[in-house]
């Protein structure tokens, strides 16, 4: 694998990443929106990734299937589609019954998956960081 492919490849797993830290951010900042309860609740979302199967051959992999990087394929929903039924007659959507439709979203849950998005971004952009040092280091051997 060249340096150029190592940078696609981290390139594009940056993005993926990124996606995901998005779609956590949106969870995050939608999990107290409260809906009447004729209405579906707001619904964690969830990205869909792939590996990108390149067709090169490497010494590392003869047969040929040298990944080529990552990629976002779609957003899947999470949590109960009813979301949670919350008790509170002072609510102004709340029915007659007095009871509002929140997500079935766990603030824990969330923290704990953008954890792990920001770690592989790190290290993501430490690959990346890496490869800039190769370049510049064979830059400044050929002067």
């Amino acid at each position: 694998m060249s340096l150029f492919q190592a940078l696609h490849t981290a390139g594009s797993s940056l993005r993926v990443q990124r996606t995901w830290m998005d779609a956590i951010s949106d969870n995050i900042a939608n999990m107290n929106t409260v809906r009447p309860f004729d209405e579906v609740p707001f619904r964690a979302r969830m990205v869909l990734a792939r590996s990108v199967d390149g067709t090169g051959a490497s010494p590392l992999d003869p047969s040929g299937a040298v990944g080529e990087g990552a990629a976002v394929t779609g957003i899947a929903y999470g949590g109960d589609p009813q979301g949670r039924v919350v008790f509170d007659p002072t609510h102004p959507y709340a029915n007659e019954q007095g009871l509002v439709r929140t997500p079935d979203i766990e603030l824990g849950e969330q923290m704990v998956q953008l954890l792990a998005a920001q770690r592989s971004y790190q290290a993501n952009l430490a690959v990346v960081e890496r490869a800039r040092d190769a370049y510049s280091a064979a830059l400044s051997i050929g002067r």
